[in-house]
């Protein structure tokens, strides 16, 4: 049980700038165990928005409440898979080979392509967002971050890991993943989807699913596997393509 307390805090560590206890550290060795726990890092992540916005929705307008709900999450991570999505965008926009792709997306630069990319992504969760009866869209915050971050833990299961080099912090934790990993990490994935008491939400994994191997033949066409940006591009898809699914969902079948 100590060991798996360590391993979540690690991952809570790694995804998030919430304060850990002095003793956890970036070990690759929980850090590459640590995948499992995504989806719940993202329950907590969810939870903080979903509070930020269910606070300041007695104060300010839905949009206001909204947009500081997107921020706190952001704050939450320091836009850790906001930053994976644009460098896709850059690397897979702006380069042609293998080595290019993976070298634009190392730089720290942000590009044309990653600002466009990061923009719409970001004002396309807040439109769907808006688009959501008021009541639900806490649960829909807190189970659209749990779900992505399972969807982004099956790229990790299903491609390999393609950097070559050693410096990058993300390589534990995007490596590889077991089959007892993956299982996990979808138990607390989907365990939010259970708050709508309704098994037409399940139909959401269809859309995220179909979201991640698009982006996963992409992929591995242009680099033959994943990295930790990768991941975070497809946590970022998958997320709002959850939202839409629910906007879908209420007004042709719920």
């Amino acid at each position: 049980m100590k060991k798996e307390i360590h391993i979540f805090f690690t991952a809570l560590m790694f995804f998030t700038r919430i304060p850990c206890p002095k003793w956890v550290n970036h070990d690759p060795q929980y850090l590459r165990k640590s995948s499992k726990y995504f989806p719940l890092v993202g329950i907590l992540v969810g939870s903080i928005g979903a509070s930020f916005f269910y606070g300041f929705s007695y104060i300010f307008s839905i949009e206001i409440a909204l947009l500081l709900s997107m921020f706190a999450t952001i704050y939450t991570t320091g836009a850790f898979h906001e930053d994976g999505f644009a460098d896709v965008c850059d690397g897979f926009g702006g380069g042609w080979t293998k080595e290019k792709i993976l070298f634009i997306m190392k730089d720290s630069r942000l590009g044309t392509y990653g600002t466009v990319g990061i923009l719409l992504i970001l004002a396309i969760k807040f439109l769907a967002l808006r688009e959501v009866e008021v009541f639900y869209i806490p649960i829909v915050i807190i189970a659209g971050h749990s779900l992505s971050r399972f969807i982004a833990t099956t790229l990790i299961f299903t491609h390999p890991y393609v950097r070559d080099t050693d410096d990058s912090k993300a390589k534990p934790a995007a490596k590889s993943m077991s089959i007892s990993m993956l299982l996990m990490s979808g138990f607390f994935g989907i365990v939010p989807l259970f708050l709508f008491l309704n098994p037409f939400i399940f139909l959401t994994l269809i859309p995220m699913y179909l979201s991640k191997m698009f982006l996963a033949a992409k992929f591995k066409k242009w680099i033959g596997g994943q990295t930790g940006d990768c991941a975070g591009a497809v946590q970022q898809l998958s997320e709002v393509i959850f939202y839409l699914s629910i906007i879908a969902l209420w007004k042709y079948i719920w």
